[in-house]
């Protein structure tokens, strides 16, 4: 199978250590990618989450580059951002045979929510849209930390395809 490519990461010791430049950068590349032009997923042009705004800036790229389960103590992730530069390709090519995409639903207190997610299994690197329906939303993106979290998306994933298969016998 051909392999899927993905662009450098970009560190924070390429910026003397200096967590403001290495952040513009980010951003920048961010910018580019998500403000600038648009990545599309499968046809469809996707829209930017903006509000809240986070330091002026579009609230995705908050996500895209922060963790944590409490949205305002949410820390900077160097993992998350380092591959800032990954999303939007892997969002274009979403239908490259390398990646693996799926559909699943999340509630909790927003309400239910129709998910994809785009997994690039080597780098243990996942892409999560969220489908409102009428537009696709970026939502976040994130290095899995170890092969277990990979495994499970994996599960999730095979559980998917099994369920989907299984509608059409």
């Amino acid at each position: 199978m051909e392999m899927f490519d993905l662009p450098d990461i970009i560190e924070l010791n390429e910026f003397g250590g200096n967590f403001e430049d290495y952040c513009e950068a980010v951003y920048e590349i961010f910018k580019k990618d998500f403000v600038d032009s648009k990545p599309i997923y499968r046809g469809t042009k996707l829209r930017l989450k903006w509000h809240p705004e986070f330091q002026g800036r579009a609230y995705t790229f908050y996500h895209m580059t922060h963790f944590g389960n409490v949205e305002d103590e949410r820390i900077p992730d160097f993992r998350r951002m380092e591959r800032i530069a990954w999303p939007k390709p892997i969002i274009d090519d979403s239908q490259h045979q390398y990646l693996k995409v799926w559909r699943n639903i999340r509630r909790g207190l927003g309400g239910t929510k129709e998910r994809i997610l785009i997994l690039h299994e080597k780098e243990g690197y996942l892409v999560v849209l969220d489908d409102r329906g009428d537009y696709i939303l970026p939502w976040t993106a994130y290095y899995l930390r170890n092969p277990k979290e990979v495994g499970k998306k994996l599960k999730e994933y095979e559980d998917y395809i099994k369920a989907e298969n299984a509608k059409k016998s």
